[in-house]
């Protein structure tokens, strides 16, 4: 099957069309992207490849209904307006994602792929806050956890880089790129994550903070006179690496002021390796152990920094790397040392497989 995958970030467009053999046919990415009025490069990408069969959308959020990738019809449209509110910088791009794509395919099926649905799985003690029940139940308050796509994608193909069936493994997943976020997989299945209600919570992140305490956004609105406007700015484009470092937030940056004695991008460095080392310690927790530690984003595929750091900090979970390959691996590979107790592998994301798989997976069943 030949299919369309279309990525609306929040203000790019990213276009990938997979052939029969899961080959990348053609591939573009529309920088500031208007939305569904701007069809011209939509159509120019269209004109130069062949048809397909399908199309894919990722979906940040799909809220309380979708557990599971869904056909995009009326109904489906109607809902993810709905909860907007909930991926406020996402949705609405991948609606109009959606709108754009049917307007050129209107006769071409087209499955959503949700990037909450690989924590569906989330057993009760892990998903829910300790707020009112009637809080939780009303407004359907729980954690939903994020990057779920690169997660499943992730998880299956390292268990396949150390040649053991996936639900016979303890797997932490580390999806660490300019949003960063943990999953704890035991059985094949999220069993704990570090994102929540919303992609705010958990990892510090290029310019978001991670979890922070909740009195101190208290604080913040009812003493320190901060507008809720710009809290939710600052928590969304100014925290986190940019925010202590005085950069851009791109992790290289830091790594090189660093390098350069920058007192800013030191401390901005080792808050980002507790909070990151702290979280994968507390993943085996819900896993039980770990037998697979991998690294995915662009974080995790390049800074080898990061994954030698993660290694020398997680000794005692069994972790260890090999050095010298850690330094040279590109692409997918182990880069476990010969005594590691728990083995950790580098996985080039893939989303575009995994939402190929799950459309695959849909019109099976239509």
């Amino acid at each position: 099957m030949r299919v369309l995958v279309v990525n609306a970030g929040s203000t790019s467009l990213k276009l990938t069309r997979l052939d029969e053999r899961c080959t990348v046919a053609a591939a573009t990415t529309v920088e500031s992207w208007r939305g569904e009025g701007q069809l011209e490069p939509l159509v120019e990408f269209l004109a130069g490849c062949d048809p397909v069969d399908a199309v894919g959308h990722r979906v940040v959020h799909g809220g309380s209904r979708h557990t599971g990738p869904a056909l995009v019809d009326p109904v489906l449209v109607s809902y993810l307006w709905s909860i907007c509110h909930l991926a406020p910088l996402h949705n609405p791009r991948a609606l109009a994602g959606i709108a754009a794509v049917e307007k050129l395919l209107p006769n071409v099926p087209a499955v959503a792929c949700f990037d909450t649905t690989f924590h569906a799985t989330l057993p009760p003690a892990a998903r829910t806050y300790a707020l009112p029940r009637e809080w939780n139940e009303r407004w359907q308050l729980r954690r939903y956890g994020f990057h779920g796509l690169s997660h499943a994608y992730a998880v299956r193909r390292a268990a396949e880089l150390v040649g053991r069936p996936v639900d016979e493994l303890r797997i932490v997943s580390a999806h660490l790129g300019a949003g960063a976020s943990l999953t704890a997989v035991r059985g094949g299945a999220s069993v704990d994550t570090t994102m929540g209600f919303t992609p705010l919570a958990g990892l510090v992140m290029n310019t978001r903070p991670g979890t922070v305490d909740p009195g101190l956004v208290l604080w913040l609105l009812e003493h320190g006179g901060v507008p809720e406007p710009e809290l939710a700015d600052v928590f969304e484009h100014h925290a986190g690496l940019k925010g202590l470092s005085g950069t851009s937030g791109d992790l290289r940056e830091v790594l090189a002021g660093r390098a350069a004695g920058d007192p800013r991008c030191t401390v901005a460095f080792d808050v980002y390796m507790h909070r990151l080392c702290r979280e994968i310690a507390a993943m085996t927790a819900a896993t039980g152990g770990v037998d697979l530690l991998t690294f995915t984003g662009g974080v995790g595929e390049q800074a080898i920094e990061v994954r030698q750091a993660v290694a020398d900090r997680l000794a005692h979970l069994g972790i260890d790397v090999d050095h010298e390959i850690n330094r040279v691996t590109a692409g997918d590979g182990d880069i476990s040392s010969r005594h590691s107790a728990a083995r950790t592998v580098v996985v080039t994301a893939r989303e575009d497989l995994e939402i190929r798989r799950q459309v695959m997976g849909v019109l099976a069943r239509e």
